[in-house]
């Protein structure tokens, strides 16, 4: 067996790859290595709408209770949330059951740590550690030292969403709003956080039956939500993923704004009212050049990381910038809570709205967002980054760059997970760097694949 942790988590086809066996000897695993901090560890669980939540849920739940930890089930709950309550209710650890923009098929297992930060590297590596080497650590305790199912201790749906409404100090009453909450996790949160702060509200993407997850609809499918603006003639469209700590916005007009122009409409709003910490802002190397000329107009810092949303993340931990982000939507408001949350993103995005006084459209088009291209180039695992070294292939990417001075730019990334080599360009005329990708993309893939 490989490494289960990718960088969100553990994922696959639920059943075939995420056994119930699995998640079995996760939970227990979990468990055993949190009772070293904690004699009786309470562990929260929250999952989403697909049908293999159920069967997950309760097998993760039985290996936490299998060695003495206790168990509570907040239910269909988007990731944010449980990140949220774990603090709430004071647990020492909290488990998300998804896996977020992927088809209903695939499923997922997300540890929080008890301040709703993703678990450390070196206790994910210790639950590793034992499921992979087979290590039993049930020893089969009986009586009153196994664990059990409490109860919570509120309403956790109506908790998460008084947090959320306490996050947004600007009336929207009366403001026409679609929301897409993506068949999934966040199909009963969005809609009450939104009617009771007393927007006009529609909702699609809100009838979850465990298959429809995501499909043709939510943040990667924003067709349906485009048309529903228009003949609504709403001011804004709100999409989420899955697990709903992802925003993809719409405008009046239809036309898609993306987590880029999100967040430098929200850190625009920060910094109007004096709260963008030192004027920075976090970003990876896939946000668009628009976005960093944008930024850097406006007076700001922006600080660039990997790709990746736990990247961002500590970067922020370590800079105490307060927002920052993906193209993707996820944003991290670090000022309200500790990881992406697609509703909280987007009440932010309608405050700068209000308080801007403008239609999003305008907004948006106030950042200028450069054609992107992304071509991938076939080569085998190992030769992923012979390219930093070979002359021919640095000597095209110097030409290229020189090409794009100014006006453009050339990301050539390695895949973390396939034998790929990911070519992206950007620049003002999409013909031409179109052309230059593929002929890049194409010599990565002669010489290396």
């Amino acid at each position: 067996m490989g490494r289960l942790f990718g960088t969100d988590g553990v994922r696959g086809v639920a059943n075939s790859e995420l056994t119930p066996e699995l998640a079995f000897n996760l939970g227990k695993a979990g468990a055993y290595v949190l009772s070293k901090q904690k004699e009786r560890p309470v562990v929260l669980i929250g999952k989403d709408t697909r049908i293999s939540g159920d069967m997950l849920e309760d097998a993760l739940s039985a290996g936490i209770l299998a060695v003495g930890g206790n168990v509570i089930k907040v239910g269909v709950l988007p990731t944010p949330a449980i990140a949220y309550l774990v603090r709430r209710y004071k647990a020492d650890a909290g488990v998300v059951i998804s896996a977020s923009h992927n088809p209903f098929e695939y499923n997922g297992i997300k540890f929080f740590n008890n301040k709703g930060f993703k678990l450390d590297d070196n206790i994910e590596e210790d639950i590793e550690d034992i499921i992979i080497r087979n290590i039993d650590v049930n020893s089969h305790i009986t009586g009153d030292k196994l664990g059990k199912c409490l109860e919570g201790s509120e309403d956790s749906l109506k908790m998460y969403v008084d947090f959320l409404k306490s996050t947004i100090d600007t009336d929207i009453k009366g403001m026409k709003v679609v929301l897409d909450c993506a068949n999934g996790a966040s199909y009963q949160a969005a809609e009450r956080v939104y009617k009771e702060l007393g927007a006009d509200v529609t909702v699609i993407g809100n009838n979850p039956n465990g298959v429809n997850i995501n499909e043709g609809c939510g943040s990667t499918h924003p067709e349906r939500l485009q048309e529903a603006v228009v003949k609504n003639g709403a001011a804004v469209g709100l999409a989420f993923d899955g697990d709903a700590d992802r925003l993809i916005a719409v405008d009046e007009l239809g036309r898609v704004v993306d987590g880029d122009r999100t967040i430098c409409i929200c850190a625009k709003m920060l910094k109007d009212t004096g709260k963008l910490i030192e004027n920075r802002v976090t970003a990876t190397v896939m946000s668009n050049l628009g976005f960093h000329k944008y930024l850097e107009n406006l007076g700001c810092v922006t600080d660039v990381t990997a790709v990746g949303d736990r990247y961002v993340l500590e970067r922020m931990l370590k800079t105490g910038c307060i927002i920052g982000g993906e193209q993707s939507g996820h944003i991290i408001f670090l000022n309200h809570t500790t990881t992406g949350d697609g509703i909280l993103s987007s009440l932010q995005l309608l405050k700068a709205m209000k308080l801007d006084g403008r239609k999003l459209s305008e907004m948006a088009d106030d950042i200028t967002i450069y054609p992107q291209v992304l071509r991938n180039a076939k080569v085998r695992n190992e030769n992923k980054r012979k390219f930093e070294e070979d002359p021919d292939i640095l000597a095209d990417i110097g030409r290229i760059e020189q090409l794009l001075e100014g006006e453009g730019r050339i990301l050539i990334r390695p895949s973390g997970t396939e034998p790929l080599v990911r070519v992206m360009l950007e620049g003002s005329d999409i013909e031409s760097i179109t052309k230059l990708a593929e002929e890049l993309a194409d010599s990565l893939s002669r010489k290396f694949g």
